[in-house]
């Protein structure tokens, strides 16, 4: 595209009355009062874009408004301000690359459901025993590799258990391994074409300029050098400024045990019993429901315990939650949590007794007390993912004791513990549940996989592996998906080849059912990719994409393609900070290629720039969805991100300015 307007581009947008001059090819050659009126229009289009596309940054930036809804309205202004067709304003969700997207959720999520990526995993991580070097290199390597063919989200919510368990065995602290774990998985992704949605972005830009398709493993040597790159940086950043918190005799015990986990969210402090001992108690012969316990006292009934029989040498008791229609008994105990002062007054109104903690329960003399015990029951902490389902929902509308038969003891939000009336609490992205129940409930948590990662199983537990036997044909199906998108003599799109695995995974039963299908879908970065996708095509139809590339050429052009390479890679770098990778790359991409074509270069380590400056972002926690989720896991702080990302990613962009046009020469 030449320096100077192509008028004829923009007027067969304009309204009927704008298009009534004669136009013959040339600016100069519209004559009469048309021209100034084409002029006026032209400029308002692209100030109306550039308002738009302003106003859209400002409210990706400030999270306050859901993505996927901030690319809607921008879309829809678009088409209100006629910058857009109806058609070219829907043209993302036809695209290809959408589709595709669409496809690689169906086959990662079955990879995830199958446990044929838990297994794998599972079973590597294990090399590393107690050394922690070899600990930190497999799962910078584990990680990947793993996020070279699915989705880097999954990739750490996969991981991300089981670097817990491994880093207890080895006696280290998760704080060390889990930022690296995030990080890996972005720099996984830069391996293949499918690894992260700005690499289908770029392959997207350089077809549509009419240049020949990168091939599936075109971008393994710049995911080797970011891999490499980011193992040499992280591993003495993270000793020094990933150490634990507060160093202690725990430190060689890194892991949380279940009397920990207690006391860390102060449940001990807020734990009461009361005996149902009165025989004149009307508690006694109804349920908890009909009791309205939680409604009426605002209390959370955590447990039940009842005795089972005793003699002078052993006492039993039965250990357990209290289901709806479960009938209480004399000599029940309840162990509440609330206000004091409404458990007193619960107390008093149906004739129980308060127990104190130097009471023992069951025969009244001198025992343990009020303590919580793990025999039939246990705790653990679930971490909310940003995709989740569950979030903005609140405690009781998301069915934890209903559907999972486990109950919420404690949120912990950021450094906050939230302990009352947690039945009114709204779910948060990134909240730590603290859930209590039966194992085997517990259990059956990890397979929301899509809503929630448990953290908080015992070590055996977590580092157990379930692998469905439809894993092996998940693997088949995936490898063969990999060989349709590698081997150029078969003639099947990289797009046919994927709808073709997500299918499979389906009717071979690799996925329960289309529903479940879907719901390992996540829904929200699709509509923001294909509602963005339009943006880039608006930004070059009124000519943004080229004044923005003519500024940096002018500024850079003139010494080099090597420092506009720079700028095209520090610019991406610094945008993905704010807003998300995928926006960053769906407005860079058109840009980096105008300024490739202005200074007559080959476009493609531009468009990489662009593809390694957006992926390549850790100096945020909330710029990329895995640095979110490791972020309450690991009880990091912003400066964590910025003392140990900031320098990485400012390196891996200088690393990337030398190889890439060694890679991809100009």
């Amino acid at each position: 595209m030449s320096a100077s307007f192509d008028f004829k581009q923009y007027l067969c947008m304009f309204p009927a009355t704008a298009q009534k001059e004669p136009y013959h090819g040339s600016v100069f050659c519209i004559c009469g009062r048309g021209f100034l009126k084409d002029i006026f229009l032209t400029v308002a289009y692209m100030i109306a874009t550039l308002v738009i596309l302003l106003i859209s940054a400002a409210l990706f930036v400030s999270g306050k408004v859901r993505s996927d809804l901030v690319a809607l309205c921008a879309l829809l202004a678009l088409l209100l301000c006629q910058i857009l067709t109806p058609e070219e304003a829907l043209s993302g969700f036809s695209n290809s690359v959408v589709i595709m997207m669409v496809g690689l959720f169906v086959v990662g999520g079955a990879i995830f459901q199958t446990g044929l990526a838990k297994m794998i995993s599972s079973k590597i991580m294990a090399l590393a025993g107690t050394s922690e070097t070899r600990l930190f290199l497999l799962v910078m390597l584990v990680t990947g590799t793993i996020g070279a063919f699915v989705s880097n989200t999954g990739t750490v919510a996969l991981m991300l258990p089981i670097v817990v368990s491994m880093a207890a065995n080895a006696g280290t602290s998760p704080r060390r391994l889990l930022m690296p774990l995030a990080f890996a998985s972005s720099m996984g992704g830069m391996m293949t074409l499918i690894g992260t949605p700005p690499n289908l972005i770029i392959q997207d830009t350089l077809t549509n300029a009419g240049y020949e398709p990168l091939s599936f493993f075109s971008f393994l040597p710049v995911g080797l050098v970011t891999l490499t790159v980011g193992i040499l940086v992280l591993m003495p950043l993270t000793k020094i400024f990933l150490t634990p918190k507060e160093k202690s005799r725990e430190d060689k015990k890194s892991s949380k045990s279940l009397k920990e986990l207690v006391s860390e969210y102060g449940i001990s402090d807020n734990l009461f019993r009361v005996h149902i001992k009165d025989e004149k108690s009307s508690a006694a012969g109804k349920t908890v429901v009909e009791l309205d316990i939680r409604r009426k006292y605002g209390i959370n009934v955590l447990e039940l315990r009842r005795s089972a029989g005793h003699n002078r040498f052993v006492r039993t008791v039965n250990q357990q939650l209290v289901a709806p229609d479960l009938v209480l008994q004399h000599g029940d105990v309840l162990y509440l949590s609330g206000d004091p002062e409404m458990i007193s007054k619960f107390a008093e109104d149906y004739s129980l007794a308060l127990l104190d903690n130097r009471t023992d329960e069951i025969v009244h003399g001198n025992g343990s007390g009020a303590s919580m015990d793990f025999y039939d029951i246990g705790v653990a902490e679930i971490l909310i993912m940003p995709s989740s389902s569950m979030i903005n929902r609140t405690i009781t509308d998301a069915g934890f004791r209903s559907k999972f038969g486990v109950n919420v003891l404690g949120i912990r939000r950021k450094q906050d513990y939230l302990l009352h009336d947690l039945g009114e609490e709204k779910i948060h992205s990134s909240d730590v549940l603290l859930v209590q129940g039966q194992w085997k409930d517990i259990a059956r948590l990890r397979k929301e996989s899509s809503n929630w990662v448990v953290l908080g199983e015992p070590l055996k537990e977590a580092a157990k592996v379930t692998l469905d036997h439809k894993a092996p044909i998940a693997a088949v199906i995936m490898i063969a998906m990999i060989l349709l998108m590698v081997v150029d003599s078969i003639p099947v799109a990289p797009v046919t080849a994927v709808l073709l695995a997500a299918v499979m995974m389906i009717i071979t039963g690799c996925i329960r059912n289309v529903e479940a299908a879907y719901k390992t879908i996540n829904w929200e970065t699709i509509v923001l990719f294909a509602a963005m996708l339009p943006m880039s095509l608006a930004l070059e139809k009124t000519g943004v994409s080229e004044i923005l590339a003519n500024a940096i050429v002018d500024g850079l052009g003139g010494s080099g393609p090597r420092l506009l390479l720079a700028g095209v890679y520090f610019a991406t770098s610094i945008m993905t900070i704010f807003i998300s990778n995928t926006v960053t790359a769906v407005l860079m991409a058109p840009i980096a290629l105008q300024c490739a074509l202005q200074v007559g270069v080959n476009p493609v380590p531009f468009l990489f720039a662009v593809t390694v400056g957006a992926s390549m972002c850790f100096a945020s926690p909330f710029s990329t969805p895995p640095n979110a989720l490791v972020m309450p896991a690991g009880q990091y702080t912003f400066m964590d991100f910025i003392k140990v990302g900031l320098p990485l990613q400012i390196i891996m962009g200088i690393v990337m300015i030398f190889v890439l046009p060694m890679l991809f020469p100009f």
